[in-house]
């Protein structure tokens, strides 16, 4: 029997705290089309240090904020806090003492925004103690048999209204990875904006590391912080 308004809206409201955990996380890729050439622009004044960020210690490592796969550095005053999928789905299902629907629909909310196509968050760096609105979130996954192309490319697709995604090649760390810069389309605030992110495939799994943001002065504000990571990127 169909959920009421009434306890739907209840199972959304116990899933909502996860949209403050995750946001910003939606699209479709076109593979060949590139973005702006000032955005081509910006990323590579950032990768080539014009506007470096000092190193706040690094995550990945075994004792860190996050353990990951791998490590890499986050800039400074940056800070990390680990997310536990696991969990996140259980608070948002409540104790058990609710409608089973209602926990159903909460759990199906959760998923949905903790697991992007191939990956499951694990990890969020938030940009505002350094002055940004933002955050370099981790996401990992199971071993299996794709490359980092297709795990980025399967990451991408799995968000709504993306477009204008370039992906290319980098290494780091002994890692050879791939990444994608695209823009997402917010339907709510009908605005795009610029993101980012890389990928690479370890021993223990794939791994996602993606660059959002408020809006693009935002997202190129934090540029240096996500070149950082990505310089620094290596397995644990």
């Amino acid at each position: 029997m169909p959920m009421g308004a009434g306890r739907a809206r209840r199972a959304v409201a116990q899933a909502a705290l996860l949209v403050v955990v995750l946001t910003g996380c939606s699209g479709t890729a076109e593979d060949e089309a590139k973005p702006s050439g000032s955005a081509s622009k910006a990323t590579e004044e950032a990768a080539g240090g014009g506007t470096a960020v000092k190193s706040g210690g690094t995550i990945g490592a075994a004792g860190s904020a996050c353990e990951l796969p791998v490590a890499f550095d986050i800039a400074e005053h940056w800070e990390a806090e680990a997310v536990d999928a696991g969990k996140a789905k259980e608070k948002a299902a409540g104790d058990g003492s609710a409608d089973p629907g209602e926990g159903e629909l909460a759990q199906e909310i959760a998923d949905a925004l903790l697991r992007q196509g191939p990956v499951t968050a694990a990890c969020e760096v938030d940009a505002k103690p350094a002055g940004n609105i933002g955050f370099l979130r981790v996401w990992t996954g199971e071993r299996g048999d794709d490359d980092a192309r297709a795990v980025l490319k399967a990451f991408v697709a799995a968000e709504d209204n993306t477009s204008k995604a370039e992906y290319s090649s980098f290494e780091a760390g002994g890692l050879a990875g791939a990444e994608v810069r695209y823009l997402h389309t917010s339907e709510l605030l009908e605005e795009t904006k610029e993101e980012a992110a890389v990928a690479v495939v370890t021993e223990r799994g794939p791994v996602v590391i993606h660059l959002g943001g408020m809006d693009t002065e935002e997202h190129r504000a934090m540029l240096p912080a996500y070149e950082l990571a990505k310089r620094t990127l290596r397995a644990v």
